[in-house]
């Protein structure tokens, strides 16, 4: 039986100037963005190997990449890029969760920490994690 573990980088922050008013493109804000990625890292534990995982330092770099490059207006948007880009540039991961909070939203009148979106891809038919 073939299992999926999980790896996760969570609670990344980065400053850049994606939104759909134009003040947020121009001044910028904080973004969190967590990660997790299901692969199976059996290989990986057994060895001790780094090249039979998932290497999280190229993801991290691949993330701030996608998040600090072109804007997007929407973190929708943002979240798909992150998740096709990860899919595609790391085969051994079978489905990823991305999230992408802005913890300084403009919404008149309210109090809360941040609004977001999360969202799920997998290159599994049918999976529904």
């Amino acid at each position: 039986m073939n299992t999926l573990d999980e790896i996760f980088l969570e609670g990344m922050l980065f400053y850049a100037y994606h939104g759909v008013n134009p003040e947020e493109r121009i001044q910028g804000q904080r973004f969190i963005v967590d990660l997790a990625l299901w692969t199976d890292t059996r290989a990986a534990g057994e060895t001790d190997d780094l090249t039979k995982t998932v290497n999280y330092s190229k993801v991290y770099d691949l993330v701030r990449s996608i998040v600090e490059g072109e804007p997007k207006r929407l973190i929708e948007a943002l979240a798909e890029t992150i998740a096709t880009a990860v899919l595609g540039q790391f085969p051994a991961t079978q489905s990823v969760v991305v999230t992408v909070r802005k913890p300084e939203v403009a919404i008149k009148g309210s109090i809360l920490d941040a609004a977001g979106v999360r969202i799920r891809r997998s290159r599994m038919a049918g999976e529904a994690r």
